[in-house]
């Protein structure tokens, strides 16, 4: 009976060892372990080495499967294909990495923005962003991008909610993209992203401002030139990455009454190359702005 198993054990390794490659020095041990096993429950144990064989195999593979597709992704955004970048994303909708789970928040609110995209469609899209950021949050709660995108989609979700679920979510949402700050500082987009947030409220108008004042003790409040010093900051950080912080840039000198460097700006903006559908629409507005002055 036991030199039966044993002919078994040695079969199995060698089926590891062939079928699996990387498993060759495991098998030596394997051996060594199954001498001592056939003295305990032969049948149980072959069964146990085994597993323990495979799994550990498994998880190498799973953990490059995450790594290739990561950077099929990183590809895929750099590159302008929000549909396909979205389709090899959702795939892993289940996955427990939050690196995953971030891009897969991003390609959801990328897809909602396309024009081709339905109104129920962006809906839908921006509430699965939300869970899939928020879950990538959970998973770990140090990883900058994570914080930033949760923000982001969080904004998003409050376009669908009303103007005081958008109210009440300001202040979290300024939470993550300075927690996000504190964790990765030379983020040019995190910084942009307050920018924003800076010029929103800084632009809100006085009904909305009114009804702020009624919901909050305390609502949420800035002024362009806060936004201004945030938009300046991220261009420090990265000159020229972002053709909407350009924009910005000349948005809030116009609301600044600074007609020369909002000029300097909008040119910029109108300039910069459009490789994403948002680059088109910042160069249409820029060149609208420019029109006007």
């Amino acid at each position: 009976m036991e030199t039966s198993v044993a002919r078994r054990g040695e079969e199995l390794v060698r089926f590891c060892t062939t079928k699996i490659p990387g498993l060759v020095r495991s098998s030596q041990v394997f051996r060594k372990s199954l001498q001592r096993g056939l003295v305990l429950s032969t049948g149980a144990f072959l069964v146990y080495e085994a597993h323990k064989l495979i799994s550990g195999f498994a998880e190498v593979h799973a953990s490059f499967k995450v790594e290739e597709v990561i950077e099929q992704a990183d590809y895929l955004y750099g590159s302008g294909e929000t549909e396909k970048l979205y389709q090899l994303l959702v795939q892993h909708k289940n996955s427990d990495d939050a690196e995953l789970l971030w891009r897969l928040a991003r390609a959801s609110r990328d897809l909602a923005q396309l024009s081709s995209t339905s109104a129920e469609e962006k809906k839908q899209l921006a509430y699965g962003a939300l869970e899939y950021a928020k879950r990538a949050l959970e998973k770990n709660e140090s990883n900058s991008a994570a914080h930033k995108w949760y923000g982001i989609c969080l904004s998003d979700v409050g376009d669908f909610e009303g103007i005081k679920t958008k109210i009440g979510n300001a202040f979290v949402i300024k939470e993550h993209f300075q927690k996000a700050i504190e964790l990765n500082p030379k983020d040019a987009t995190t910084i942009h992203l307050i920018g924003i947030w800076c010029y929103t409220f800084a632009e809100m108008p006085w009904y909305q401002r009114k009804i702020a004042a009624t919901l909050f003790a305390s609502p949420p409040t800035s002024t362009f030139q806060e936004a201004l010093r945030y938009f300046h900051m991220a261009e420090e950080a990265d000159p020229n990455f972002y053709s909407k912080n350009l924009l910005f840039l000349g948005k809030t000198y116009l609301k600044l009454n600074n007609k020369k460097m909002a000029l300097l700006w909008l040119s910029k903006a109108k300039e910069y190359p459009a490789h994403t559908e948002e680059d088109k629409q910042v160069q249409k507005e820029a060149l609208e702005l420019l029109n006007s002055m």
